[in-house]
């Protein structure tokens, strides 16, 4: 088992209240490179022309980074659109990575079209990742051309509206599955989700945000001690995801019913319109 260790910080912000971005090339250590470097090689091969920019997001390029648990999680920004273009090699090309570079615990090949991405007067999550928690490693940055982001009820919602489908997308992903590494992908996936998730509760109170686990594990933890033990599980099984899907769903069942509940009650007081992707009120840099 895991244990679960104190790391990450907040998003620092500016005077403002707009976060900051602390990713940097600086911060990526040179074994995590060479997975980077073959993955824009690989990018480049495939894509050719129609690749505009690559970024990495996420621990890595924050000096995160901890061997055999972080992702390599990258960004292609494209300039057709994805349903444009032949993508049947991906799958293929993601499992070479993954058994290559055992350092890491995953390489991920994500597709964006440019023009999606720079549609920006409504909040969306790969916008939001590119301006404040990625790093273009290949190709011009688009990142000035984006919007300010602060940690507001924009941010919130978008980890609270859905939060009900995904928790059941995850159950119905786990009856009767019996492959192990597609149960532990899931387990990963959704516990991620409600660790963030219970800081998005808080975050009007707070004015802060953070996608690493701990910090937002001990935010949720002030408000709701009850909960605390519940939290602490789900970061458990998000570092260090389990393979019993029968107890994943009970877990859902008991404290994902009660986070989704907790979601319901934030959106009728700060989303209640039900706005998917909530306009964002400062667009102008």
């Amino acid at each position: 088992m895991t244990d679960i260790k104190n790391i990450g910080r907040f998003c620092r912000t500016d005077d403002h209240g707009f976060i900051m971005n602390d990713s940097s090339t600086s911060n990526i250590n040179a074994e995590f490179q060479k997975v980077i470097d073959e993955a824009i090689e690989t990018y480049r091969l495939y894509l050719g022309n129609d690749l505009h920019s690559v970024y990495v997001r996420g621990s890595i390029p924050r000096g995160l980074g901890i061997v055999n648990v972080s992702d390599v999680d990258t960004i292609a920004i494209l300039n057709k659109r994805v349903e444009d273009i032949d993508l049947g090699w991906r799958d293929k090309v993601e499992q070479d990575l993954n058994d290559k570079f055992k350092i890491v615990k995953g390489v991920e090949l994500s597709f964006y079209y440019i023009e999606d991405i720079l549609q920006n007067n409504r909040f969306s999550i790969i916008p939001f990742m590119i301006k404040t928690h990625s790093v273009c490693v290949y190709g011009n940055d688009l990142s000035a051309r984006l919007p300010q982001y602060k940690a507001d009820k924009t941010l919130g919602n978008e980890h609270l509206f859905y939060l009900k489908d995904q928790i059941t997308l995850a159950k119905k992903d786990l009856y009767h599955n019996e492959d192990r590494n597609d149960i532990l992908d899931c387990c990963g996936w959704i516990m991620k989700i409600i660790v963030r998730a219970g800081l998005a509760l808080l975050i009007e109170e707070e004015n802060t945000y953070t996608r690493d686990l701990f910090p937002a594990f001990q935010v949720f933890s002030d408000y709701y001690p009850e909960r605390e033990p519940d939290m602490q599980q789900a970061v458990q099984y998000a570092i260090d995801p389990m393979s019993d899907a029968h107890k994943i769903i009970c877990f859902l069942d008991e404290f994902g019913d009660w986070i989704i509940d907790e979601a319901e009650k934030w959106l009728q007081i700060h989303n209640p319109q039900k706005i998917s992707n909530m306009e964002i009120g400062h667009i102008v840099e």
